[in-house]
């Protein structure tokens, strides 16, 4: 059996059977392009997949060396890929600048970093392994643009020719001229390489008089201040100072590029990744450094804590006690993992856990709700009494006692809520239960928020708390 082969029945070991036959299919047969950057949920979606499944069995793959895997910070404009790393521990800077939409950008794991899959080059050789190899068209669609972007399965050379005017391939070092003829348009000169730019407010008058410009390419400068011309002949001297292929294209700003770029689709954000188990578990040291400070501008948090809990050993025994909050845990665990969560960690006998939208939240506490009943029910007594509190709001990710967590209010927030259930309503707060998501799924129960208002330790203003019943 192959090196590849022998991967793969490790994988089947971990990984639901449907998606690992999916991931060799397309490792044999699928096209290059397809191999690079996987959109995890796009590849679900393509073979009929779950998500989470999916999810889970590339992270996995990537753990055994089958695929690479890519924390790409990108530009919430254009979504373009601004910046590559092999680890979430290498995003850095307090800002990424994208010269083609001339802006900058704070980094938050929500919609401004993705997590994409690359077969490893060990297991199949494909042509983005060597991206100074690849063509424009295939440079953009690989390297530059994000999984996010919709881009055509069919069709797309053609969509790139509709608004590139001229290209050439600029090696280290050497100049290039460009003649072209300028159309009234708003042009861009972009190069995707070194991420520069350079503007030209194509208006006025037509001229027969030839303009010139002049672009060098570095590591440092970037060239986003726009320029005004008449449309008419413009030769462009181009010049290569990095140490790789330049790919500078001459593009019309319009309706063709906006709308190629107009599309987009679900991506693996950094933030759902880290609210995911399987993830928590395989790279439970493999997060962010002790100095990182990464922004989410939300999140759910949802705390648990067995009421009763010191009384319950004094009632049934050490042995008893001990074997039926295991089997708290136990339960816990499985339903967080289920509705895409991961727990954070557990303090004593309480549970602390984030999910990446307010109803899988809310999903997961009705489910520990009735799980915990159900495990009363078996053992004939009212011994497993949760407390339930959920919140949702933004926070900032960080490293504390050598594992991932969080950081800020919305936590604190979401603790006291916490403090302030009973074993018989779960409690939230506004921004869960007016989730669009989240109040379809308590409509669909039949239950209905009661509300109130409530002082929270440490909190200042009050906190209106909804008591799902």
């Amino acid at each position: 059996m192959s090196e590849t082969g022998n991967l793969l029945s490790i994988l089947r070991e971990s990984a639901d059977a449907k998606v690992v036959d999916a991931i060799g299919a397309a490792i044999e047969r699928g096209p290059d392009r397809d191999l690079c950057r996987i959109n995890a949920l796009a590849f679900a979606a393509r073979h009929g997949l779950n998500e989470e499944q999916t999810i889970a069995a590339l992270l996995h793959a990537s753990r055994i060396g089958l695929f690479d895997m890519s924390w790409n910070v990108l530009c919430p404009g254009c979504g373009g890929v601004l910046d590559a790393n092999a680890s979430l521990k290498t995003v850095l800077k307090d800002e990424y600048v994208c010269a083609l939409c001339a802006d900058g950008y704070s980094p938050t794991l929500d919609e401004m970093v993705e997590v994409t899959f690359t077969v490893s080059p060990r297991v199949r050789k494909i042509a983005a392994h060597n991206p100074d190899e690849l063509p424009v068209t295939e440079y953009l669609r690989q390297v530059y643009w994000g999984s996010g972007v919709e881009l055509p399965e069919e069709g797309y050379e053609e969509a790139v020719e509709g608004f590139v005017l001229e290209s050439v391939e600029l090696p280290p070092g050497e100049k290039a001229i460009l003649s072209i003829q300028l159309p009234p348009e708003f042009i861009i000169v972009f190069e995707p390489v070194t991420h520069s730019a350079q503007f030209i407010d194509v208006r006025g008058d037509p001229t027969r008089e030839r303009q010139n410009l002049s672009l060098v390419f570095d590591k440092d400068h970037v060239h986003s201040q726009a320029l005004g011309m008449r449309p008419g002949p413009l030769r462009i001297a181009l010049e290569n100072r990095t140490d790789r292929r330049a790919l500078p294209a001459v593009c019309i700003a319009g309706d063709v590029l906006h709308g190629l770029l107009g599309r987009r689709r679900p991506f693996v954000t950094a933030k759902r990744l880290l609210t995911n188990q399987t993830f928590r578990d395989l790279y439970r040291t493999d997060t962010l450094t002790v100095d990182q400070r990464l922004k989410i501008t939300s999140l759910t948090f949802l705390f648990t804590d067995l009421r009763g809990s010191t009384e319950l050993y004094e009632r049934v025994g050490d042995l008893v006690a001990f074997d039926l909050v295991n089997a708290h845990f136990r339960v816990l665990n499985e339903i967080v993992a289920a509705e895409a969560g991961a727990v954070v960690k557990t303090i004593g006998d309480a549970v602390m856990a984030t999910f990446p939208t307010p109803d899988r939240a809310v999903a997961a506490a009705l489910r520990m709700r009735e799980a915990m009943r159900e495990l009363n029910a078996k053992s004939g007594r009212d011994d497993l009494l949760l407390k339930i509190g959920v919140h949702e709001g933004p926070c900032i990710a960080v490293t504390m006692n050598e594992r991932q967590d969080y950081f800020g209010q919305t936590v604190n927030i979401a603790s006291r809520v916490q403090g302030l259930a009973n074993s018989q309503s779960i409690f939230a707060t506004g921004s869960v239960v007016n989730d669009a998501k989240a109040a379809d799924l308590l409509h669909m129960k039949d239950l209905s928020p009661v509300s109130q208002g409530a002082s929270l330790r440490g909190i200042e203003r009050e906190v209106m708390v909804y008591a799902i019943p």
